[in-house]
């Protein structure tokens, strides 16, 4: 059975079964045009449809699909034309809702469209000197706003992403206006502010800000220059061909063959992928050339004039205001792709400057488009439409997503499972790209920004867990003898850690050996790095010779009173006329939540029904921070042995109000876990769980308190007309029988009636909507424990404790009085303003008791200078560093690991322990900068103001792409 016109459509440009197995493209659109045209006069709706969202969720199959309709035009001029005025359409809607992804497709698929003939050139050019335009009117000071030069930079970018795509067709056709376009970019790329991204670089340096190093904007325009230079396309490299035919003939045997080959282009040795690597790609795929005599006589389509949304002008001349524009224009319009050189050079194949950029677009229009579906999403990735291999590249461009900051473009997991189902489908190539990749990033480890260290751990881990926990763990036995802060240390601890958190402890230590390959085993040194095996550290344990003491037997009545099935009052009543009259009440919360974590310490699902059945005993011994405290130092020396299980019952117990966001920051912050801060990722993953769930969770109560709002400007301008209608059929009065009555029919009055109370009733339910919202934003600023911000606030009392009403006056119905709405998002303010203050206040004041001060003359230490008195065991000396190309701001030439070849890790650990904080310092600026500079005045008086270390400022600052001179007093 044939496939389906459908399929066909999917499929086209792939080696697969539907086209019986033939890499033939041109045969591919032969064919697949023939079961349109047959299909055409019963599915002409559906294959317009259908074509249009080919081209916009598989881009990188633009110049077939361009083919496709450039053909189709010449039988079918009115389909052609409407495509043509669809995708002007939805191009021009997707600049106003500044939906960035689709602006980018279309444009690209005009570009197509054109070398098919089936756009005129004169438009796509009129096009581009509108974004141009747009571009440039943005960036004057008079007329547009240069704090949103990122969607300036986002028009630009467009028209040059498309370039590889239609340049050499608009050279050759319409030269002189294409000059024209490349005259406006040139002047736009000099008037520009040049982006130093150095906050969001996955490495870290100690050289500031780098005005020399090129941007992304400025090196794509680097490489588009490279390609106008060649005429716009590809050049064809004889010479290799030529000197290979060559060395056939003159060399004698194949081995020196390679040899030389060897010299000359610095390849492999393998005969078969030295041809490979000398075979001249063309990245962008040209089909349309194969149908040139066919698709000249098609008709070009004009397309409309496009308009770009008027720039936003700036409201204030405040820096803080700026900064916030800027903010949220970067919010906006980020940056796509911060490109991370993981691998040598000579492992990027054969590549012209632009073919780098083209396959990296084409891979993340397939990670875009194909989320949530791994499966097909690895289908596409290794099936690109590319005459060279590209396995390296892909797992840099995969990686630099991973790690791209602020946020990967999708959740974590998802670029993890991709990375596992393409070691499948490349089992020859893919799995030791990656291993190669871990190997790189490890030697960089310690100058890896912490968020992006925190997900390397997780992807690491979790990869794993997936083969089996295989890896040749020997490589890494040196970490051993480095010093317990040293970062690539940390990073195998802390991995070694979550492999046991997804497996068991024994697994881990032991039943890796039976796959006979290489596990933890081979690398004995290496177990002292494996966690402790998990298990409670019960206080009050019966033995013989503590059963007598007042803590076992209380808890041991305690057990028994849960097993008896008490109910929480007699439990209650028993702590506070027994336990804590004898003793106190601390006393009472070490006995109450010891007893409480070993009753559901088998498992999660026992954890959570204890706190569930029993969570108000320990809420009524904590109603303070100080009980709180206790709480979870109990916590922690119960499960003191198991990170995870701490984590989970601290998360647990704030997510059922039995601790606050505060006290979990103050609780992070105490002298025991600052400590930890440099060496364990233990106190860290608490603090972002607390921050993020509050976050999180006012966020989500913000967006359903804006969406009610609107809602109830609706429902009450429905309910109001309803009302009007009703009045007015009412009003209307006639005469019968010599007595006024309504003129309407009964059966229209009925119904406006119920249509009024359907209409009230909608006004009525949003209401109630909006109240239940902000009775959970009131729960929230309890949490903080802070009355005072209630009293702040001057809100009137909820719906449930007082029974205040209206009267409405059409109705005649009495209504609760509801909280204002602009009150709630006060609400919202004031608890992450709380959170914050204290958040950042900690940071500065551990902070401020360990950094080296600053000199007499004013020279900020380095803190990656080391201690040249530290001695350990170097790295074997032949690992190769990691090539990190200039945008990520790092220095080709430094070290890896902060590793001084002959001593080893020379960091010292106060250094380290600065170098950690500071980073977290950073990466939470960074998570959470729009929250940050909505509090930003406050902050700056309250948090950073008078004579704060200049690193301090740096790191906070940094996270915010905010210079410090901005923020200082």
């Amino acid at each position: 059975m044939s496939a389906g016109w459908r399929t066909l459509l999917l499929r086209i440009g792939d080696r697969c079964p539907e086209y019986g197995g033939s890499a033939d493209q041109k045969e591919h659109i032969e064919t697949c045009h023939g079961a349109l045209s047959r299909e055409y006069e019963h599915s002409k709706e559906a294959i317009f449809e259908f074509l249009l969202q080919c081209a916009e969720q598989l881009p990188h199959k633009i110049p077939f699909f361009g083919v496709l309709i450039g053909l189709i035009n010449l039988e079918n001029e009115d389909f052609a034309k409407a495509i043509v005025d669809t995708t002007q359409a939805n191009l021009q809607d997707a600049l106003h809702n500044e939906n960035r992804d689709r602006i980018r497709i279309l444009l690209r698929f005009l570009s197509g469209l054109m070398c098919s003939k089936v756009v005129a050139p004169s438009s796509i050019i009129e096009m581009f000197e509108t974004l141009v335009s747009s571009a440039a009117t943005i960036l004057d000071e008079e007329t547009g706003n240069p704090s949103w030069q990122p969607r300036a930079d986002f028009y630009v970018y467009c028209i040059l992403a498309s370039l590889p795509w239609g340049g050499q067709e608009l050279f050759e056709q319409v030269p002189d206006e294409f000059e024209r376009v490349l005259v406006g970019i040139q002047s736009y790329i000099g008037i520009r502010r040049h982006f130093d991204d150095i906050a969001f670089s996955v490495f870290e340096t100690d050289e500031g800000h780098s005005p020399n190093k090129k941007d992304f904007m400025e090196d794509l325009w680097e490489r588009i220059q490279a390609l106008s230079r060649n005429g716009w396309r590809v050049k064809v490299v004889c010479i290799k061909a030529f000197t290979i035919f060559l060395l056939k003939i003159f060399c004698l045997g194949n081995i020196l063959y390679c040899v030389i080959l060897k010299l000359l282009f610095r390849c492999s040795y393998n005969p078969s992928q030295l041809r490979e690597n000398l075979i001249t790609s063309m990245t962008v795929p040209k089909p349309h050339l194969s149908f040139e005599a066919q698709l000249v006589d098609g008709k070009s389509h004009r397309v409309s004039p496009i308009s770009c949304p008027p720039p936003t002008l700036s409201q204030s001349s405040s820096e803080i205001l700026k900064g916030q524009e800027k903010h949220e224009a970067d919010l906006k319009y980020p940056q796509r792709l911060r490109r991370l050189h993981i691998f040598p050079a000579n492992k990027a194949e054969n590549m012209q400057p632009v073919d780098r950029f083209v396959v990296e677009e084409c891979i993340l229009d397939v990670l875009l488009f194909f989320n949530g579906c791994r499966k097909e999403c690895a289908f596409y990735l290794v099936s690109l439409p590319v005459s060279f291999r590209y396995e390296y590249l892909m797992a840099e461009t995969i990686f630099s997503q991973l790690l791209l900051l602020p946020n990967p473009p999708f959740n974590p997991i998802y670029y993890t499972l991709v990375i596992i189902d393409l070691c499948k489908a490349l089992p020859g190539a893919f799995p030791s790209v990656v291993v190669g990749a871990v190997h790189a990033l490890f030697d960089r480890i310690s100058n890896m920004d912490m968020e992006c260290r925190t997900r390397l751990i997780l992807w690491f881990s979790h990869h794993l867990s997936n083969f089996q926990f295989i890896w040749p763990w020997q490589e890494w036995s040196y970490v051993k003898d480095l010093p317990k802060w040293a970062p690539q240390r940390v990073f195998v601890q802390e991995v070694l850690e979550r492999e046991v958190r997804l497996s068991y402890f024994e697994k881990i230590k032991q039943d890796l050996a039976k796959s006979h390959l290489q596990s933890i085993e081979d690398a004995a040194e290496l177990e002292e790095l494996l966690p402790p095996k998990a298990g409670p550290n019960f206080k009050y344990h019966s033995d013989e010779s503590n059963e007598n003491t007042d803590g076992h037997r209380s808890s041991k009545e305690l057990v028994g009173m849960i097993r008896g099935k008490k109910t929480i009052r007699d439990i209650i009543s028993w702590v506070e006329e027994q336990i804590i009259p004898a003793n106190d009440a601390e006393f009472a919360l070490a006995v109450v939540s010891q007893t409480l974590l070993d009753v559901g310490s088998k498992s999660f699902t026992h954890l959570i029904t204890v706190l569930e059945r029993y969570g108000q005993v320990i809420s009524k011994l904590c109603p303070n921070e100080e009980m709180q405290l206790m709480l979870m130092d109990e916590i922690g020396a119960y499960w003191k042995n198991s990170t995870q299980m701490t984590a989970i019952a601290i998360d647990r117990m704030m997510g059922y109000r039995m601790l606050s966001n505060l006290a979990i920051v103050k609780w992070v912050f105490s002298p025991a876990n600052v400590e930890q801060f440099h060496v364990s990722d233990r106190p860290w993953e608490i603090l972002r769980n607390a921050v993020s769930k509050t976050y999180n969770r006012i966020s989500d109560l913000r967006k359903d308190i804006q969406s009610l709002k609107k809602g109830l400007q609706v429902a009450k301008e429905v309910s109001a007309k309803a009302v009007k209608e009703l009045e007015e059929a009412k009003s209307v009065l006639e005469i019968v029988e010599g007595q006024p009555a309504p003129a309407e029919r009964p059966g229209r009055l009925r119904r406006l009636q119920v249509h009024a109370d359907k209409a009230k009733h909608e006004e009525i339910t949003t209401e109630e909507s909006l109240e239940a919202k902000g009775a959970l934003l009131v729960r929230a600023l309890e949490e903080s424990k802070e009355k005072s911000l209630k009293q702040q606030l001057r809100l009137p009392a909820p719906v449930s404790a007082t029974r205040s009403s209206r009267t409405d006056a059409c109705t005649g119905v009495r209504y609760p009085v509801r909280y204002p709405s602009g009150r709630l998002a006060y609400f919202g303010h004031l608890v992450c303003q709380e959170l914050l203050k204290l958040l950042f206040k900690s940071f500065v004041d551990v902070l401020t008791e360990r950094l080296p001060p600053v000199s007499a003359d004013g020279e900020i230490p380095n803190l990656r200078a080391g201690e040249l008195n530290v001695n350990f065991a170097a790295h074997d000396p032949e690992t190769a560093t990691m090539e990190i190309d200039n945008e990520n701001g790092a220095d080709n030439n430094s070290d890896p690991n902060g590793q001084d070849p002959k001593n080893g890790y020379n960091i010292g650990e106060l250094e380290q322990w600065c170098l950690c904080t500071l980073g977290y310092l950073k990466s939470f600026s960074r998570q959470y900068a729009t929250e940050i500079w909505s509090h930003i005045a406050m902050l700056d008086e309250e948090v950073f103001a008078g004579d704060i270390h200049p690193l301090i400022r740096k790191a906070a600052f940094s996270g915010l792409c905010r210079f410090p001179s901005e923020g200082s007093h």
